[in-house]
């Protein structure tokens, strides 16, 4: 039975402060959590079509993706004029500095395509301890080389490009390079991330670039130009991946990293050249929603370790299903109270078994064994009506013994989202990022380069000295968040759904949040996008500030729970389909657009 859409959307308005264009700061606690600054919201009404969609989180990208489609191209010509345009409007979030986790579907099997970056040859697991043998604090570890990665994005598209593209590679840059060469108008998000960011405009390029001869960032509406990453999509586009990779441009990268003065790092041209992407078999499975009257199954497809959304999303939504909460709506603080200690036990499991599984051995096995239906079981056994655990402990899968200790919470930032479904057959969800906002904030030829080793544990070992299963290692890549997800019927094979979101470690939430409310309550994407965020990283219970009422918060901590309200802000992409046609939604929180036909 499908929920009356006007609770919701009543839920969703209370506390109308959230709505504000204004952008502010945010506190401490939504600092930890949040990858990008709070910067208002734009009214979206939702999107629908028959023959294809395209969903960014910027106009522009959604624009240069649909227009591929529209010549012919398919799902995964569509995804790289998109994100070439993404890494130029909205630089603080992905890039060609970056990675990228792509789940492609072509109408019969369902491809991983892992582009994250990896550690150097050189970096060893105290890469992040001071000289006190203790772990950095976030930005002394990131600002500089120290933190920066080998990008994987460029490599990945062009592995996928080579299976599935239609288009010439060459012709899938031209809106990119035409933008960076005449110029695009600075948006409000941009313009406030740039303001708020105190370590950006130390960099000279970067500096050159986004401010102003007093220090201040470009303005909104005014034209930026990027000739200089013009000149290199121009080099991507005639020589492929290996423009990035070897000669001029790698060199560029390797000298920012590691002639930084203060923080250098130890990336090589070695390390450049030899990067590989990966081509994985995603992480399935199984979901029949408790609260629909036809009965109806789904598989929900999502991206395996070093991913950890799929395994974690599987496991809450699992969880619930061996509940009370299997017959209560987001309105019942129950429903919430129960839905945060499942994100707990989750989250324990994640800081325990989840890494790199070319490094890391899968729990009794199988990284199934963490959703295995007894298991599941169990762990909702843990959970109490009356009373928040507040903090979960680490399950056991088959009787499993292990040697490895769990990672301390961590600061997870970063990440752009975008959902195709082109109209050959073809779907895709893809998650790119360059970790925290701005990523290291060191410019190379007009982009940025990534972060990305702070996702890896900054402690390699507990005060026992047993090893973090996502610690650093050479050649290793950090654990990730990043959730893109397809949702098949099980019977038919067809697609339902794909999305995905921005959001450091609440990207697991948010696209919860988006599963639970089209599968369970039969919302439109564009209704689920707009409900509010929550959700627990195995601490405090977390709420988007300002959207639910007083009496609701006072009951989540009359059974325990410290509610901390902070401003979530999600950047859901998400296309549906279903009735004959497609149906698309955009995050009011941020800026994104869906464009089809």
């Amino acid at each position: 039975m499908r929920l009356s859409y006007l609770f919701f959307a009543a839920l969703a308005l209370l506390g109308g402060c959230s709505n504000g264009a204004g952008t502010r700061s945010p506190d401490t606690s939504a600092e930890i959590h949040q990858p990008e600054g709070v910067a208002g919201h734009s009214r979206q009404v939702g999107w629908h079509g028959e023959r294809f969609a395209v969903a960014t989180a910027n106009p522009l990208a959604s624009e240069a993706g649909a227009a591929m489609l529209r010549a012919g191209g398919s799902a995964i010509d569509a995804a790289i004029a998109a994100q070439m345009v993404l890494g130029l409007v909205e630089p603080q979030s992905s890039g060609v500095g970056g990675g990228a986790f792509l789940l492609h579907h072509d109408g019969r099997r369902t491809v991983a395509f892992d582009g994250r970056e990896t550690a150097p040859a050189a970096a060893t697991e105290d890469i992040f301890l001071g000289a006190d043998g203790k772990p950095m604090s976030f930005h002394q570890a990131v600002i500089g080389g120290r933190a920066v990665g080998v990008p994987g994005t460029v490599r990945m598209l062009e592995m996928a490009h080579a299976e599935y593209g239609r288009l010439p590679w060459a012709s899938l840059f031209e809106p990119a390079i035409r933008l960076a060469e005449v110029g695009f108008p600075v948006g409000q998000r941009l313009h406030a991330l740039l303001k708020a960011d105190p370590y950006l405009r130390l960099d000279r390029q970067a500096a050159a670039y986004f401010y102003d001869r007093a220090g201040q960032p470009v303005a909104v509406g005014s034209i930026l130009r990027n000739p200089e990453l013009a000149a290199v999509m121009r080099r991507i586009a005639s020589q492929g991946a290996r423009a990035l990779h070897q000669g001029e441009i790698a060199q560029a990268i390797v000298n920012k990293v590691r002639d930084h003065p203060d923080n250098p790092g130890k990336l090589s041209l070695g390390d450049l050249e030899g990067y590989q992407p990966q081509r994985r078999l995603p992480y399935c499975s199984g979901y029949a929603p408790p609260q629909q009257t036809v009965p109806r199954r789904y598989r929900i497809c999502g991206f395996p370790p070093p991913g950890s959304g799929a395994i974690a999303i599987a496991q809450i939504l699992g969880i619930l299903g061996s509940t009370a909460a299997a017959s209560l709506p987001l309105g019942d603080p129950q429903w919430l109270h129960h839905y945060s200690e499942a994100s707990r036990l989750a989250f324990a499991d994640r800081a325990r078994y989840i890494a790199d599984p070319a490094f890391v051995a899968a729990p009794a096995g199988s990284w199934y064994s963490l959703i295995a239906p007894d298991y599941l079981a169990a762990r909702a056994r843990v959970i109490k009506a009356d009373r928040s655990m507040r903090v979960a402990a680490p399950g056991v899968p088959e009787a499993l013994t292990t040697t490895q200790s769990s990672m301390p919470e961590q600061v997870e930032y970063g990440t752009s989202h975008l959902s195709i479904v082109d109209g050959l057959g073809n779907a895709l969800a893809m998650t790119s990022t360059i970790e925290d906002a701005f990523g290291a904030r060191q410019m190379v030829r007009g982009f940025l380069l990534n972060n990305q080793l702070s996702d890896f544990s900054f402690l390699p070992r507990d005060d026992r000295g047993l090893p973090i299963a996502n610690r650093v290692e050479p050649g290793k890549r950090p654990r990730s968040s990043m959730s893109p997800t397809l949702v098949f019927d099980e019977g038919t094979g067809e697609l339902v759904l794909s999305g995905g979101s921005p959001g450091g470690a609440l990207i697991i939430h948010y696209t919860a949040k988006l599963l639970q409310a089209t599968l369970n309550w039969q919302l439109t994407p564009q209704e689920a996008i707009d409900l509010p965020n929550f959700g627990s990283l195995n601490g405090p219970t977390l709420l988007e500030e300002g959207r639910f009422p007083p009496a609701f918060v006072e009951a989540l901590r009359s059974l325990g729970h410290e509610v901390r309200e902070i401003g979530m802000s999600s950047g859901l992409q998400a296309i549906g389909r279903g009735g004959g046609g497609l149906s698309g939604g955009a995050d009011p929180r941020r800026e994104g657009w869906v464009v089809g036909e």
